[in-house]
């Protein structure tokens, strides 16, 4: 007898569970099925599970095809559950290729493909359905959305839209295992197969492929610059309010628990005014990347500008009174290194931004009784302190932290779809708006609007 093991949280029960463990059964005369308990996939980093467990056991058991269904509750487990029950093959979705293959030491190690193209949940008892999602654009961040978005429940990825063939073709080379498919030329189509997007395109792109998605009554989670102008920004705000569809601007620093809870510190008082924020973020860029050679639309400053610029409008608000900028400029006349200088009434900011600078990436807020400094790079924030006159008392926070931040944004975003999740205190849209207010003053400066 030929024993099969696969795992998984099988939430909102659909088609692609069902054809996972389908094949899984072929592969085998045995199938054992794993269903993961919700604090084993909070600590795994994976989010908004809606169904309890024993119905989630329920739905896997009502398929038939599952010999034996076990929970999973603790890392490690599978190492034991391989060998308690003489398993011969560990079988999981192609989107987990070489993620387990240390098993293979154990038993025969086999990844299987996805079921594309998830139309909605087999359960008709359900209240909500799986969220079919489309990215816009085929870069770099669309891939990792892609390796985050595994720890969403109910959300899947299905399609992805890129008039830039040579794009495509690296996209459809680096995520093959994923077998999205992929729209070149009609971004209606691309749309009408959809519920939401995520917009990881060329920074001037952003505001037409979200006014059309909205439009369409689709979700929008777009990366940052959300618009080049506060105008822009509020009449995006406007339509999704009234298409009741989401709109979130992609600061992922804003989501993640570490610096809510940092936030919370410094808004409990325990430093007392706050009077001062110096926020740095700075890569070193690829020498010929797009962001360092185009002169018009790349640069420090649209790259990045939005991650610095957030914790200071979180923590000194929107209604600064002035903003001035400094650039050291590229040969092509493209922004490598700009400082932001913000005043307020009663408080000022800096905020640091590089592409082919390097600089200390750590977000330093000063009050009247002490200060909090989140150590780089604080968008992370895996680590921060407290610190006051008396060099000897440090209070010292470690929050949870897992993956590189955008679980947190993507989770954030579904909760807002499923009119389940917290409001939209994170990242609220006067916030969001008075960050592009700081962009159009930048990109009028510049020149390019």
């Amino acid at each position: 007898m030929t024993k099969v093991i696969t795992y998984g949280t099988f939430d909102l029960f659909h088609e692609g569970h069902y054809k996972l463990l389908e094949r899984a059964k072929a592969l085998g005369d045995y199938l054992i099925v794993g269903v993961t308990t919700e604090h084993f996939d909070e600590m795994r980093g994976k989010f908004n599970v809606i169904d309890p467990i024993m119905k989630r056991i329920e739905n896997v058991k009502n398929t038939g095809l599952a010999d034996m269904i076990i929970v999973e509750d603790h890392e490690g487990q599978k190492i034991e559950d391989i060998q308690k029950y003489g398993v011969d093959i560990f079988t999981l979705g192609s989107d987990w290729v070489g993620t387990f293959d240390y098993l293979k030491t154990f038993c025969k190690v086999v990844y299987l493909e996805r079921t594309p193209n998830i139309s909605s949940t087999l359960l008709r008892g359900s209240s909500f359905k799986v969220t079919k999602v489309g990215l816009v654009g085929t870069g770099r961040i669309a891939e990792r959305f892609l390796a985050e978005a595994r720890y969403a429940s109910g959300l899947v990825v299905i399609s992805a839209y890129n008039p830039d063939e040579r794009s495509v073709e690296l996209f459809r080379k680096d995520c093959a295992e994923y077998e999205i498919t992929i729209e070149k030329e009609n971004y209606e189509a691309f749309l009408h197969g959809v519920d939401a997007v995520y917009i990881a395109s060329t920074h001037e792109t952003h505001y037409d492929y979200a006014k059309a998605a909205l439009n369409a009554g689709k979700h929008v989670l777009c990366e940052k610059p959300l618009a080049f102008t506060r105008k822009e920004s509020e009449e995006l705000y406007k339509l999704a309010a009234s298409k009741n569809a989401v709109l979130m601007e992609a600061i992922k620093a804003a989501y993640c628990p570490g610096f809510q809870q940092l936030l919370n510190v410094v808004q409990s008082g325990k430093i007392g005014e706050i009077k001062d924020v110096e926020a740095c973020f700075s890569r070193i860029a690829r020498v010929h990347s797009r962001e360092r050679t185009d002169a018009r639309y790349g640069g420090a400053f649209l790259e990045y500008g939005g991650n610095a610029l957030m914790p200071i409008i979180k923590i000194l608000g929107k209604d600064y009174i002035s903003v001035s900028f400094d650039s050291i400029d590229n040969e092509l006349g493209t922004d490598d290194y700009t400082k932001i200088q913000i005043r307020y009434k009663d408080a000022m900011a800096t905020a640091k931004v590089g592409m082919a600078i390097k600089s200390e990436g750590q977000l330093v807020v000063a009050g009247t009784k002490g200060y909090v400094i989140a150590q780089s790079p604080w968008w992370l924030t895996q680590k921060f302190d407290v610190r006051y006159e008396d060099e000897k008392l440090i209070e010292h926070y470690e929050p949870k932290f897992i993956g590189d931040g955008l679980r947190y944004e993507i989770n954030e975003f579904l909760s807002k779809i499923r009119g389940v999740g917290e409001q939209s205190y994170k990242l609220t849209a006067g916030e969001s708006i008075a960050i592009t207010g700081i962009v159009e003053e930048f990109v009028k400066k510049r020149g390019i609007i």
